[in-house]
């Protein structure tokens, strides 16, 4: 048996964030989960659908991995990444990492892991690896997946392997943190205007404030959309507020990171950035509200209904960050703890 010491098994809302908060807290370095997020640029928003969909998925943050990223390069982290195609090697990359003394992040597809009770492919899923026996592997995977979890090498070697989207070629990672990193509250600036510049500025009209908008005009279509309205409409809205989102699709993290920031920097618009994103996190719920409803009862007007509260959405979200981007042009006074 090989277990790595002095792991902080704790558990949190969001599965790459929880990974990162075990991986950080190893290198002494213990920051709450919604800082986590946003040092990692955590929040953004895509309005997600295809032909070879069953149904619209709404997304609240970057793609998978991008947040690790983001944190590592903020903080200066040594992030170290594996891949291979060869299980093999992917385990014997593990091994290695654990036997040093340094617990792994992997990135898997969750439906092949025995103690996940909702059987959904999802290959953008982050644990901590911090030991194994004969048999098991422990992991450390979000407070509703139960915290602290063992899972079957046989089920761990299945979900490293799985190929579709958003999976990874057994991707594994470890973080050091070197003794001259900067300070998090130095980086938390940087971290909200670059997020706020993406949001603003996307790319496609699918992606940040403008997806929003477009997620406005398309849900009022979403009982046409289905053969089943009853099954995918409430699914759909329990993706946004149960499936490891922190609630109002990550809305409610970022929220709390932007009223951490509040406690640490003296900002106006740092303030304004809080406050919009508050009245956000509850609209977001109500949104979510109201597509179970037309799910469940088949009325229209509530997703009529929904659809205005995304354009109201969309109107908020881009008033805060605009409010955030002009954090880097403040003066230094105004930024000091």
């Amino acid at each position: 048996m090989t277990t790595v010491r002095d792991i902080d098994a704790r558990g949190a809302q969001h599965c790459e964030t929880t990974a990162l908060g075990v991986l950080l807290r190893h290198q002494g370095l213990d920051l709450s989960e919604p800082m986590i997020f946003g040092l990692g640029s955590g929040l953004s928003f895509v309005y997600w659908d295809s032909k070879n969909m069953g149904f619209p998925f709404l997304g609240g943050r970057v793609k998978p991995f991008d947040l690790t990223r983001n944190l590592a390069t903020g903080l200066r982290l040594d992030l170290v990444i594996q891949e291979t195609t060869s299980p093999r090697r992917a385990w014997e990359n593990v091994v290695a990492a654990l036997d040093a003394g340094h617990p792994v992040g992997l990135q898997l597809d969750s439906y092949h892991l025995d103690y996940f009770t909702s059987k959904v492919h999802f290959g953008g899923h982050v644990v901590a690896l911090y030991g194994y026996d004969d048999h098991d592997a422990h992991l450390v995977d979000t407070d509703q997946q139960g915290g602290a979890v063992s899972t079957s090498l046989t089920s761990l070697a299945r979900a490293r392997a799985a190929r579709g989207p958003m999976t990874a070629r057994h991707r594994s990672f470890t973080l050091t943190a070197p003794r001259n990193r900067p300070s998090p509250q130095s980086r938390i600036i940087p971290a909200i205007t670059a997020c706020a510049d993406a949001f603003l500025n996307p790319p496609i009209a699918n992606l940040g404030h403008r997806g929003i908008e477009k997620a406005g005009r398309l849900v009022r279509t979403w009982l046409q959309r289905t053969d089943d309205p009853q099954r995918d409409l409430p699914q759909a809205a329990l993706l946004m507020e149960k499936a490891g989102t922190g609630g109002a699709l990550f809305r409610n993290l970022y929220r709390d990171f932007l009223a951490e920031c509040t406690q640490l920097l003296d900002s106006s618009h740092l303030r304004t950035g809080h406050r919009l994103y508050a009245e956000a996190a509850t609209l977001w719920t109500e949104a979510a509200a109201l597509i179970t409803e037309a799910g469940e009862s088949g009325d229209a007007q509530c997703l009529v209904r929904a659809g205005t509260v995304l354009c109201d959405l969309s109107r908020t979200e881009r008033e805060a960050m605009q409010a955030l981007s002009r954090l880097g042009g403040e003066a230094p006074s105004a930024l000091q703890p």
